[in-house]
């Protein structure tokens, strides 16, 4: 036999038996760049007039650690292609913004019309159902039909004309109640879970649209005073599709009603069935995890603060919107490191007694810039914990501490240690301090020559109960987003726990 006709022939052997494994080379190829046996999804994002930036990172992450998925991102969805999607089991819609095309919109259908999921999330409902975000992510208004159709149908409803005047009341906290406890994403769960979130209202929904869960839409909250759907399922074809209305942002991902539906509603869309527990967001946290309070209160801050603390399978942690919230009872079980972020000055004898009683008890303590300014009145905390105390007015001959936004800071390493080995010298935009009282006892880690700052940026206290770590950086996103600033915060919580040597 001939070298060519040879090589026809182990051409056609090899074609023959990968039909024979019914695969082709292509999707033999993909499977080895996934989890074996994993439900594969793929976020669609990049748009929205919503923070993609924090909740597709943070979506991702809830998917991910459940060990059920293997998870991908597309943040450019116009081009995508039936073969680009035929890798997977289900796509999640984080998006809101201009339309992808015929191309890529076909594909979609017809990804799930053939038997695969998709959920959409919160803003994804009328990203092109009946109402069209521009490019600048403005919602215009007015449109009598849905701009994409097939998709209202998937998602299981519109936003009608003539539109509402908003979408949503107030923020606020509300009941959602269980109204489907047969469907498989709810099957075990408890009939009620409270969100704190944008309550949606005055959607259309499609005969076809099963109605999961519903909330009442309280009028003095700017609601309509009905019950409104927020948890939905649609069988699209031979697909399934879970809308959810709930998850504005971050904080709001963040509850324990929004992560169980989600990762059980994806499950669902993926695979027809669910097998994560119905308690899945309190039972996820591992026994060796550390656990971290987040506390937050008193000044604003950028949403991409909570980016910071995402991405990390060796804590979880939790969120205090007050200091009040945080200290209202005894935390020395609960947490192993606290976070402060917040700016306060007022705190009842009980809730001074339990934080004390934490950072006496040899637990980690990381305090992030304004934080400094805290309990201007208790000397114990700013003498002898933190080490230091931003000035809010004159005391004495001592003027006032002064801030400045947007400083451009070449920050360098004062001695090498576990916090900052990783990091080294490292150029940031941020917000300095001026004027600051600091124990000469502290160590300093960090230190700037910007003259608009005190020079030392970050420290160890001398405090000897437990181990305290202050670091100035952090005012906006311009420093959240820096990968610099997140490892100074990620070994500063290690550190301060015993985890970091």
């Amino acid at each position: 036999m001939r070298g060519k006709s040879r090589i026809r022939v182990l051409m056609l052997l090899l074609l023959g038996l990968s039909l024979a494994d019914g695969s082709n080379g292509a999707s033999t190829d993909i499977a080895r760049f996934f989890k074996p046996g994993a439900l594969r999804i793929l976020i669609l994002s990049g748009r929205n007039n919503h923070d993609w930036r924090t909740t597709t990172p943070f979506l991702r992450k809830l998917l991910t650690d459940s060990g059920r998925f293997d998870v991908r991102v597309c943040e450019e969805p116009a081009g995508l292609t039936s073969e680009t999607l035929s890798a997977y089991d289900a796509i999640v819609v984080d998006y809101c913004g201009p339309r992808w095309g015929t191309t890529t919109e076909k594909a979609v259908e017809s990804f799930v019309r053939s038997g695969k999921g998709m959920v959409a999330v919160h803003g994804a409902s009328y990203a092109f159902s009946g109402l069209e975000v521009l490019g600048d992510g403005h919602v215009r208004t007015g449109i009598k039909e849905p701009a994409w159709p097939e998709y209202a149908r998937m998602v299981g409803g519109y936003w009608p004309e003539p539109p509402p005047k908003q979408f949503h009341g107030q923020r606020h906290s509300f009941t959602v109640k269980i109204a489907q406890k047969d469907h498989p994403i709810f099957q075990g769960m408890k009939d009620t879970f409270v969100a704190t979130d944008e309550l949606y209202h005055q959607m259309t929904f499609l005969p076809e649209t099963r109605i999961l869960a519903t909330a009442y839409d309280d009028p003095k909250m700017g609601g309509t005073g009905k019950e409104e759907p927020l948890l939905c399922a649609v069988d699209y074809g031979k697909g399934k599709v879970f809308y959810t209305a709930l998850g504005h942002e971050v904080p709001a991902m963040s509850e324990s009603g929004f992560i169980t539906t989600f990762v059980r509603g994806s499950e669902w869309a993926a695979s027809g069935k669910v097998t994560l527990p119905p308690d899945f967001a309190e039972s996820r946290p591992q026994a060796d995890r550390l656990r971290v309070l987040v506390v937050t209160g008193g000044h604003d801050y950028e949403p991409s603060f909570y980016a910071v603390f995402e991405g990390y399978g060796d804590w979880t942690w939790t969120h205090a919107v007050s200091n009040q919230a945080a200290f209202k009872s005894d935390l020395r079980k609960k947490y192993d490191v606290l976070v402060l972020y917040d700016f306060s000055q007022d705190l009842d004898e009980q809730g001074r007694k339990n934080l004390q009683d934490f950072v006496e008890s040899n637990k980690g303590l990381v305090v992030l810039h304004h934080a400094i300014a805290d309990y201007q009145a208790w000397p114990w905390w700013y003498q002898e914990v933190v080490g230091g105390k931003y000035l809010l007015q004159a005391e004495g001959s001592t003027p006032a501490s002064t801030y400045k936004h947007d400083e451009d800071l070449l920050v360098s390493p004062v001695e090498t240690h576990p916090i900052t080995s990783a990091v080294g010298p490292l150029y940031i935009r941020d917000e300095t301090y001026k004027g600051m009282w600091m124990s000469p006892n502290n160590r300093i880690l960090l230190r700037t020559d910007n003259p608009t700052s005190d020079g030392p940026i970050a420290w160890i206290s001398s405090y000897p109960k437990s181990r305290v770590v202050y670091l100035e950086l952090g005012h906006d996103s311009a420093a959240h987003r820096n990968p610099a600033y997140r490892a100074l915060v990620r070994n500063s919580i290690l550190w301060t726990a015993g985890r970091l040597r």
